[in-house]
């Protein structure tokens, strides 16, 4: 058996894939201005009083963010904070002077956020940061939904499933969770709306609220369609583009099929969007019981999504 190295004297390394992605989300992320949305509510003790005094601010919002960016539970956050020297090093952890907030101080770190409603807020000044850099906000609005899946067994101490959620079936296949609603920016897919509701509500229903008022142009599927007076209540100046039906027992309209063809070119960019949070950052399934808790996490979510769509841009600017 060879004798192994020392640590912190190996021959050989390599700039990973995840240390590449955490040295730029240090440099891209705001972490003054979101600071400061959450300052007001963070703990000010000092320890003086024989309680331990709280961990800064920024080092928990990092952690934080490791959570949403690698879709880690509490626990795991803690674990993987011990055994990721990068993950450590972007968090601002030293394990020589101090150890890694343990999965409860994280926990009611989250439990805060989510009592003061942080996740529009930040969620906001994501998107204000965005648009000071030149990333702004148009007047067209891509609107779509998606099923994030939650546990449908009733192995718990309720013998029930979440109450809040409910199944619903897309296509010829049956999902149980909530729904996701979304409403992103047509040019820079940036999302400037996200509410959450269960599985079995229809897209329709969320549509007044997906718009910012300022729209001139609405894309959808056909979700969508024959729901003008809704978007216009919200969206007085909006055009309708949304896909129309082309085929309803009767034979394929072939000029419609064309427009709608057309459309979604445009309309594709959503799916972009929804690729990094689902995709790239693994919300796919639901964490947590309740659709507050998951909608805290899918406005946090979203305001990192909404950074990782454009760091290319930031950066080179």
């Amino acid at each position: 058996m060879k004798q192994q190295t020392l640590m912190g004297l190996e021959k050989y390394g390599k700039t990973t894939r995840r240390a590449k992605f955490l040295a730029e989300m240090d440099r891209l992320v705001p972490w003054q201005e979101l600071g400061e949305s959450i300052e007001p509510i963070y703990p000010k003790g000092t320890g003086e009083a024989g309680g331990r005094p709280p961990v800064p601010l920024e080092r928990m919002l990092r952690i934080y963010f490791l959570q949403l960016w690698f879709n880690l539970s509490d626990p795991a956050v803690e674990e993987a904070l011990y055994d990721s020297a990068s993950m450590r090093s972007f968090a601002g952890v030293d394990l020589g002077r101090e150890p890694v907030p343990d999965e409860s101080t994280v926990c009611k770190f989250r439990h805060l956020l989510e009592r003061n409603g942080m996740g529009k807020i930040l969620l906001k000044a994501m998107n204000t940061y965005l648009r000071e850099n030149g990333i702004k906000v148009g007047n067209g609005t891509i609107v779509d939904a998606t099923i994030i899946g939650g546990p449908s067994s009733t192995k718990n101490w309720e013998g029930k499933r979440d109450l809040e959620m409910h199944q619903a079936a897309k296509g010829k296949q049956w999902y149980f969770g909530m729904k996701a609603h979304i409403g992103v920016d047509s040019k820079t897919k940036i999302i400037h709306t996200i509410k959450a509701s269960a599985a079995n509500v229809a897209d329709a229903l969320a549509l007044p609220h997906l718009l910012h008022g300022r729209e001139t142009r609405v894309w959808g599927n056909q979700a969508y369609r024959e729901h003008t007076e809704a978007m216009r209540a919200a969206a007085p100046r909006a055009r309708d583009f949304t896909h129309h039906r082309y085929r309803w027992g009767k034979p394929i309209d072939e000029r419609i099929k064309a427009v709608n063809r057309t459309k979604a070119i445009v309309r594709s960019k959503v799916e972009h969007t929804i690729g990094v949070i689902k995709r790239v950052f693994g919300f796919q399934k639901v964490r947590y019981r309740g659709l507050a808790k998951n909608l805290h996490r899918l406005e946090v979510t979203a305001a990192l999504a909404n950074l990782s769509l454009v760091r290319r841009r930031l950066l080179t600017a």
